[in-house]
C-alpha cells in the first residue's frame, strides 16, 4: 500500500460535519485510502486512517424499491416547519418528484424520485441523521 499522508484540513472539515449533522461517525474514502472520523462516548474526536476495506454485511444492500440518501446530512421531510410533508406513504410519485431534503454543510438538497411509483415506507424521520447509502425511501 502507498503512503498515506492525512490532510489535516479534511479531517476539520470532517469534524465540523460531524457537529453540524449530530453524527456519530463519518468516513471518506478514496482509492484504497480511507480517513474515518468518529465522536466517541466521551464526546471526544477520534481520527483514524488508513482502514482496511469493509467487508459488507450480509443485510447491508438496500431493499428493492429503496431509494437511498445521495450523502451524509440531516433529513427534512417537509420544507419547513409546520407546512406538510413533501411525501406520505400511499401516496404516487412522478419522476424528478421531491421525496424530501438533505442538508449537508448548511445546504438543503432535494432527494428526488428516481422513478414514478407509490410510496410503501418512509424509512427515516423528520431532522434524523443519515449516512450516504441509508435507505430513505421505498417505492414499488
Amino acid at each position: 500500500m502507498a503512503e498515506f499522508d492525512v490532510n489535516e484540513a479534511m479531517v476539520r472539515k470532517l469534524a465540523e460535519l460531524l457537529d453540524e449533522t449530530g453524527l456519530t461517525e463519518i468516513e471518506y474514502k478514496v482509492g484504497e485510502h480511507a480517513v474515518r472520523v468518529s465522536r466517541a462516548a466521551s464526546g471526544h474526536l477520534v481520527a483514524s486512517g488508513p482502514l482496511p476495506a469493509r467487508a459488507p454485511a450480509a443485510d447491508a444492500g438496500p431493499r428493492t424499491g429503496a431509494v437511498t440518501a445521495p450523502m451524509v446530512g440531516v433529513v427534512y421531510l417537509s420544507s419547513e416547519p409546520g407546512t406538510p410533508p413533501f411525501i406520505k406513504p400511499g401516496d404516487t410519485v412522478s419522476e424528478g418528484q421531491t421525496l424530501l431534503l438533505i442538508e449537508a454543510m448548511k445546504t438543503f438538497n432535494p432527494v428526488r424520485a428516481p422513478r414514478a411509483g407509490k410510496v410503501v415506507e418512509i424509512a427515516i424521520s423528520d431532522k434524523s441523521p443519515v449516512e450516504f447509502g441509508e435507505e430513505l425511501v421505498i417505492l414499488e
